[in-house]
């Protein structure tokens, strides 16, 4: 592929692509053409990143920029630098997560850990893109959620888990609100005449440090779960496939819900996913928007403000 193709390609942004599912999904595109911008906490780890995705694609055109989802301000300021060297934003990969965390933690802006890196912080980024999103050719947003969804349910009364934190059911509240905000977030568009395609995607089970903290939050089971992790999932390579999917295939339509094609969707080619009935209620669907609006302060404005 020549350099002059990069030179003009697509941008496309994928949040905590420095390792893991994040990282295999960026070579993915750099593969496919697009110009890349990896979000990195550590810089550090953020150019290695950039290296490891050359040695992939050796023409591609990739940087790294701090992003910390777990400050509403970082997500404010690296809008605001993207937004100022870029005029347009073809594909925008919301991947960055953590997982049941051990104990109660919280964002800077006081949000429990899971709930505002993995779900309010994209809301915001999102919101804060959309300028970007809108002026490109054809516009996706993928937003990472997981089988783990289907167990979960928007606690409204206690979304930060003060009342009672439960490593695993704050990892499935945020996973259960990406896939209702990609699926609203489509309604918007088509309400608004935006011209996004919002989808989700599942890796299925995957191997990635992601599995650390939850065998740390459940030591036995965990244990017994990291041993036989092996015999029922895939590499990190194979669980980014939905969302390459999701992002690049023209049989990829609005709204649509990536996962594994597998037993039980814990791995295999990208096919349509299940969504469990909890994912079907837009009455929850839409307080979960308005609330998030509300936390985040996001105004879902199609201009910047001069």
């Amino acid at each position: 592929m020549s350099e002059d193709r990069y030179a003009t390609a697509p941008l496309a942004v994928v949040t905590g692509a420095t390792a893991g599912l994040g990282l295999e999904t960026a070579k993915g595109l750099a593969a496919q053409g697009y110009r890349l911008i990896v979000t990195a906490r550590n810089m550090e780890r953020g150019e290695l990143a950039c290296h490891a995705i050359r040695v992939h694609a050796p023409h591609a055109e990739v940087r790294a920029e701090p992003l910390d989802l777990d400050s509403l301000e970082s997500v404010r300021d690296f809008a605001r630098r993207l937004t100022q060297t870029e005029s347009s934003l073809e594909r925008l990969i919301n991947n960055a997560g953590i997982m049941a965390l051990p104990q109660h933690e919280r964002t800077r802006d006081g949000f429990e850990r899971q709930w505002g890196v993995n779900y309010l912080g994209h809301f915001l980024l999102t919101s804060e893109l959309l300028p970007l999103l809108i002026t490109a050719t054809a516009p996706r947003v993928v937003q990472l959620s997981s089988l783990a969804h289907r167990s979960g349910c928007i606690a409204f009364d206690d979304l930060n888990g003060e009342t009672h934190y439960d490593p695993w059911r704050a990892y499935r509240q945020s996973k259960l609100a990406m896939l209702l905000f990609a699926q609203a977030l489509q309604k918007h568009s088509d309400d608004r005449g935006w011209g996004l395609k919002s989808l989700a995607a599942h890796p299925g089970l995957s191997r990635t440090a992601l599995f650390d903290a939850g065998v740390k939050s459940r030591p036995f089971i965990g244990s017994v779960f990291k041993l036989t992790l092996p015999l029922i999932s895939q590499s990190a390579a194979e669980g980014a496939r939905p969302t390459l999917h999701a992002a690049l295939s023209d049989n990829a339509g609005p709204g649509a819900y990536i996962g594994p094609d597998g037993l039980g969707e814990t791995r295999g080619a990208p096919k349509a996913a299940r969504r469990a009935r909890n994912a079907r209620d837009s009455s929850v669907e839409a307080r979960l928007w308005d609330v998030s609006c509300e936390l985040t302060g996001a105004r879902w404005e199609t201009t910047h403000p001069a």
